[in-house]
């Protein structure tokens, strides 16, 4: 059942309007939990909007298997998506800085304010996210380290290779994310893809591991996978950043997720019209690569890549002690 969430008198006798689809079971208690998928906050992040169609069809082809409600929300700034922009237009408003919203406030504000009454009351919600058009990123689920033994546990159903617990932007406050987290529904935010595409492999990868969730919830009786297991990186120092010294055209060598070595080759920053290369980019250390620069332009310390450090492994002081001959006490 679609609904709509907001409308918003726009000027020239224009209306905005924000919906949701509403996936009931067959035969309701009264007592079904609900579960938000909700995606679309920046105009330029189109990831989401396959993984709604994806779960909305494969829940009509198998109603039997739904317990719970499913609330599918695919674009909650429609402004945005339809001009191709990753802002509210006109206002310049970044939409996910608007949180929790006002219904005294601007347009922006009192959408944002409809939107968490409308999502209040769940029981989960996912907030799915796309990179930007600069950069790709591997699916990966983001929480904040406050919410990490809330979140976690959830986290690892999502069939992402891995949990970046941080405090990023994304997850910080005036986020959508945030503050469903601070009025008691729990929130998770996921990373993928790349700005203005649609990557079907991570949008599969993403859908079924909603459905694992769903499972989890008890919202689908339905069959799922067995979820990916991610790595967890929830210490501050673990994640590298590459920037570029040089400004020209970024040539990797390199794919997303590949294996690094310390001093492997990441890519060229080269010259177009001189033919020289003006920057030969090595890793800085072991681990793998779970954002890479999709957009070939670059310029003085513009992100190149973040690398997923190698985890050290810390000595085990009882087989030390066993080497050495000593005793434990």
């Amino acid at each position: 059942m679609i609904k709509t969430v907001v409308s918003v008198g726009l000027p020239v006798m224009e209306t905005m309007h924000i919906k949701k689809n509403r996936l009931e079971p067959e035969h309701k208690t009264g007592n079904e939990k609900r579960v938000c998928i909700v995606t679309g906050v920046h105009g330029d992040e189109i990831e989401g909007q396959y993984i709604c169609y994806e779960l909305i069809r494969r829940i009509k082809s198998q109603m039997g298997c739904l317990k719970g409600i499913v609330d599918i929300y695919p674009t909650i700034n429609p402004l945005g998506m339809e001009s191709i922009t990753r802002r509210v237009p006109t206002f310049d408003i970044d939409m996910n800085r608007s949180f929790p919203g006002s219904r005294d406030g601007d347009m922006s504000e009192y959408a944002a304010a409809k939107i968490v009454e409308d999502i209040m009351g769940a029981d989960f919600c996912v907030d799915l996210h796309a990179s930007n058009i600069f950069l790709r990123e591997i699916p990966q689920a983001r929480i904040a380290c406050a919410h990490e033994t809330l979140l976690m546990e959830y986290a690892k159903l999502l069939n992402v290779e891995f949990v970046w617990v941080h405090d990023s932007p994304t997850v910080g406050e005036a986020t959508l994310y945030h503050s469903l987290n601070q009025v008691g529904v729990p929130t998770i935010a996921v990373e993928m893809g790349v700005g203005m595409r649609i990557t079907k492999q991570f949008g599969d990868q993403l859908t079924e591991g909603i459905f694992c969730l769903l499972k989890k919830l008890g919202l689908w009786e339905g069959e799922v996978i067995e979820p990916k297991k991610p790595v967890i990186a929830n210490e501050k120092d673990r994640v590298s950043y590459i920037h570029s010294e040089a400004s020209g055209f970024f040539v990797p060598s390199i794919e997303h997720w590949d294996g690094l070595k310390e001093g492997d080759v990441v890519g060229d920053i080269v010259d177009s019209l001189s033919g020289e290369v003006l920057e030969h980019i090595l890793s800085p250390c072991d681990g793998t690569v779970f954002t890479l620069r999709e957009y070939p332009v670059v310029y003085g310390g513009s992100l190149i890549a973040r690398i997923l450090r190698k985890e050290e492994k810390k000595p085990d002081p009882v087989k030390e002690a066993d080497a050495s001959g000593q005793t434990c006490a």
